[in-house]
């Protein structure tokens, strides 16, 4: 009995990691409102009846995807600020945040789909648990680039007087700004080209100073693009 209920949980578990992988692909290709449960079950070949087993409502799904998106994107965040190289608070907090910068790029290019769902999301001006999930991202995100910051702050690395609340929110202006440039014109890809020299304004205007020059460098290739 106890063997079935764990094949029973693993089953649940992996159906709806395929959910997830399905509305990321869908909402990679068409407007998150226009997405249905029909579509759903479709992609991961069920019927659309049998959706609800695994998931209480539509909400619910998109809610599951919010969660996976995170977790994993703040995951490959906090990877890309560690430097195991060097011994702990010996950080370059300033390459750490291009780290970061490219990371949320590369993540993107992989997971288009999630950027898509929290624009959507946040278009509605009443509250919702989906626009609550979005702001616990939005906290954790401004919570590392703050981090990295007030490390660069003590190093003296930063322009004098910098306010460094301004400066997170200036970083994530920069990067949600690409994005969604890139979103309207269809080009998601061009991002790899055009994050490193963006970065570098960014970098140059917390600095006080023509800082490191990352033009150079191309954002690397994303992950795999499902869950």
């Amino acid at each position: 009995m106890e063997l079935d209920k764990r094949r029973t949980k693993q089953a649940t578990s992996v159906r709806r990691a395929e959910f997830v992988a399905a509305a990321l692909e869908l909402a990679a290709i068409r407007s998150p409102v226009d997405i249905t449960t029909t579509d759903l079950a479709h992609a991961v070949g069920i019927s659309q009846g049998a959706v609800f087993r695994h998931f209480a409502s539509k909400e619910a799904i998109w809610l599951a995807v919010l969660d996976w998106a995170t977790s994993a994107l703040m995951e490959q965040l906090q990877t890309a600020a560690r430097d195991d190289t060097k011994p702990p608070g010996r950080r370059d907090p300033l390459a750490a945040l291009h780290a970061v910068f490219s990371a949320h790029v590369a993540f993107v290019i992989a997971h288009p789909g999630v950027p898509r769902i929290i624009f959507q999301e946040l278009q509605h001006a009443h509250d919702t648990e989906l626009k609550a999930r979005v702001r616990m991202l939005m906290q954790q995100y401004r919570s590392l680039i703050m981090q990295l910051l007030v490390e660069a702050n003590e190093q003296q690395l930063l322009a004098p007087a910098l306010d460094v609340q301004s400066g997170a929110v200036a970083f994530l202006g920069a990067v949600q700004g690409l994005i969604l440039q890139s979103l309207v014109s269809g080009r998601v890809q061009s991002m790899l080209d055009q994050a490193p020299g963006v970065f570098s304004i960014y970098l140059r205007g917390i600095t006080g100073g023509p800082g490191v020059d990352f033009a150079q460098h191309r954002v690397p290739g994303g992950p795999e693009r499902t869950p």
